[in-house]
């Protein structure tokens, strides 16, 4: 009963959606509070019957109920509790459930906390985005239900994909979503200020909050993939530039630019078209993801979809949304009054520049993705664009962006001076030059252009330190004063820097991986000793070992440097026999933010084994810049501007009836 009450409880939500997308615009056409108060209770009553759908599903696999088609195609009994409940999001089905829940979720607590915002507008808002779960409850019901039935059901089940059996599948598609789906709340208020014809900075106010929660959540869950790849796969990369991971990277700069957008929006009532538009794009882009993960169009261990039917109606969803709303823009922002005036060299002068260099590359992320794909279809003809096309197009933009980033906090509104500027920055332009001597006469090869880099990292993270120096009066007030200023400081302002410096911070970590990275590749027997980047790690012998669900090869390493034993090292290869498949476990030895890095290959006859060894140089710097970033972002959202709301004055101007 289980499965059929989760079947159930997913059809009465798709009731309820349909009836929140339709009763709020009439209400609002005819100035019926009744009537646009329904948006209210029927988001809320909409996720609590789409949540009970989800928890049907974990239950189902929890307790292995294998007469239920996708516990059978993805659980087992005997797999760890912790993956049962991943693995119910890991396949097309349950994550398909997972992706309206959180869509459900974004809407209930506008539902619930939007009382500061108009009636119409919220009614406009909330009726959006059931329009959205509306499709894709209908997409879940019609091609993807989750709670089917087998006629006869099997005593045991297939298992779930070995690579998915991990940690990071807890985390990692999660975040991602609540970053996709979170976007959804943007593009929902686009939508209503299109529809109502009014956008203020009041609107920005509004917007703003939200599309910040996405973008943090989306920034963890890139910054988790890339980590889940790197030590899950075997391959010690942790970005290819795979068709869907740059369906994650392209919402991302979008929303990038959106934040920035919304924030000129909000202080000077400018770019008021650009930041609708830049919504639209951005969920836009979200959608794009979705299809590509789920169309089955590309092969990747991120794509779960093969049925066509699933990627005809995805493709009909992306058509209806984008086309949609773009034709909106088209015919309605015309009509939207244009803000204020700024010289070209001001706060919001660097705010466009920011956002002209994040949307052109993500436009060129969108041009690597979608042409071979377009040249498949078109001339049948197979191509893949990798890292040279990115190094050549996406890298220098994005140069380009970091050398801009510490000048757009410390110009002024509306007319700023780039020169005096200059001069504050002149401490953290003179460590990056330091940090560029350093780096190059430390570098032993590669590539030339990496202590320039480098430089440029340091000068993000100097520039960030600069403008909360400049803010506190640091150096050229008491420190009692400074101290005062510090605490008087905007959080917004200290979550600025920690964003900025976690971009410089990353940078880091990509130069020195990516240029001074140890390889060694072979094939060890026991007591054999390989050399890496001045450690020893001698491989001491090979054992097996019984997993609840596979049969695990262990080989164990002592680690030593200059004669000194570190550490024990003991990566591995797990067979799933249910699956017929297996795994490589990477050992990782961490030393400050540098780690040692070994995975296994195949054994040999003679008792020998593949091994990949890699000393990779600060590479945890990777991630440890996205966490900043999404700290300052949490800083920013904690900031008391964005918790009270719309200020006084533009609530006032407000003639509708506020939401009850």
């Amino acid at each position: 009963m289980i499965a059929e009450s989760g079947h159930y409880a997913l059809v009465l939500a798709l009731g309820l959606a349909l009836i929140q997308s339709i009763v709020p615009l009439i209400g609002a056409r005819l100035r019926d509070a009744a009537l646009m108060n329904v948006a209210r209770s029927t988001a809320l009553a909409q996720l609590l019957f789409v949540g009970a759908s989800f928890v049907a599903l974990v239950m189902l696999h929890v307790t292995s109920d294998f007469s239920v088609a996708n516990v059978y195609e993805n659980s087992h009994s005997m797999k760890p509790l912790l993956y049962k409940i991943t693995g119910v999001w890991g396949n097309h089905e349950g994550s398909m459930l997972l992706w309206v829940s959180i869509l459900a979720l974004f809407g209930g607590l506008v539902a619930a906390f939007g009382n500061n915002l108009p009636l119409s507008l919220r009614a406009h808002v909330l009726a959006v985005q059931a329009w959205i779960a509306s499709a894709f409850y209908l997409f879940i019901l019609m091609t993807s239900n989750p709670f089917l039935r087998i006629v006869n059901p099997p005593i045991e089940g297939r298992d779930l994909n070995p690579v998915l059996q991990d940690i990071g599948l807890a985390v990692h598609p999660p975040m991602l979503y609540l970053g996709y789906v979170g976007f959804s709340i943007s593009f929902s208020f686009a939508i209503a200020a299109l529809m109502e014809g009014r956008i203020d900075a009041a609107w920005a106010r509004w917007v703003r909050p939200w599309t910040l929660v996405a973008w943090i959540f989306l920034t963890l869950g890139i910054a988790m993939g890339s980590y889940w790849a790197y030590y899950e796969l075997g391959w010690g990369g942790w970005w290819f530039w795979d068709p869907v991971e740059n369906a994650s990277l392209m919402p991302w700069l979008a929303g990038t630019a959106l934040l920035h957008s919304a924030l000129v929006m909000e202080k000077r009532n400018a770019l008021k078209v650009w930041t609708i538009l830049l919504s639209i794009l951005t969920f836009s882009l979200s959608l794009l993801g979705t299809f590509l993960v789920r169309s089955g169009v590309i092969t990747s261990v991120h794509a779960f979809a093969t049925d066509p039917t699933r990627g005809v109606f995805i493709l009909l969803i992306l058509c209806l949304f984008i086309g949609g709303s773009l034709s909106l823009f088209a015919g309605r922002a015309t009509s939207l009054k244009q803000g204020g005036l700024f010289a070209p060299i001001s706060r919001e002068g660097a705010l466009v520049l920011n956002n002209l260099l994040l949307t052109v590359a993500c436009a060129v992320v969108l041009f690597g993705t979608l042409y071979p794909l377009a040249m498949e279809v078109l001339a049948n003809f197979k191509m893949s664009v990798g890292a040279p096309f990115y190094n050549l197009t996406f890298v220098p933009l994005f140069a380009l962006l970091l050398l801009a980033v510490p000048f757009g906090p410390m110009l002024a509104w509306k007319r700023g001076d780039l020169l005096g500027v200059t001069q504050r920055l002149l401490a953290a332009g003179v460590a990056g030059l330091v940090a560029v001597a350093i780096a190059w006469a430390w570098a032993r090869g590669g590539s030339a252009l990496a202590p320039i880099a480098i430089g440029l990292g340091i000068f993000v993270i100097a520039g960030a330190v600069t403008d909360i120096v400049e803010r506190t009066g640091l150096v050229r007030l008491p420190f009692a004063t400074a101290l005062h200023r510090a605490r008087g400081l905007p959080r917004s302002a200290w979550g600025t820097a920690f964003a900025h410096a976690g971009l410089g911070i990353a940078l880091i970590g990509i130069v020195c991986e990516t240029t001074w990275n140890s390889e060694y590749i072979a094939t060890m027997k026991q007591n054999d000793v390989a050399h890496v980047a001045g450690y020893d790690l001698k491989l001491d012998g090979l054992f097996q070992r019984q997993g609840p669900n596979y049969r695990e090869m262990i080989a164990e390493f002592n680690v030593s440097r200059d004669g000194q034993p570190l550490s024990v090292m003991t990566p591995s290869k797990r067979s799933f026999t249910t699956r017929g498949s297996s795994t490589t476990e990477a050992a990782l030895l961490t030393r400050g933010a540098s780690q040692l890095y070994v995975s296994l290959g195949d054994a040999n006859a003679e008792g020998a084994i593949a091994v990949r060894i890699y000393h990779k140089p600060l590479v945890l710097l990777i991630w440890w810049g996205p966490v900043l970033m999404a700290f300052g972002g949490v800083l920013s959202l904690s900031d008391r501007r964005l918790r009270v709301g719309a200020p006084k004055p533009a609530r006032a101007k407000q003639r509708l009836q506020p939401a009850e």
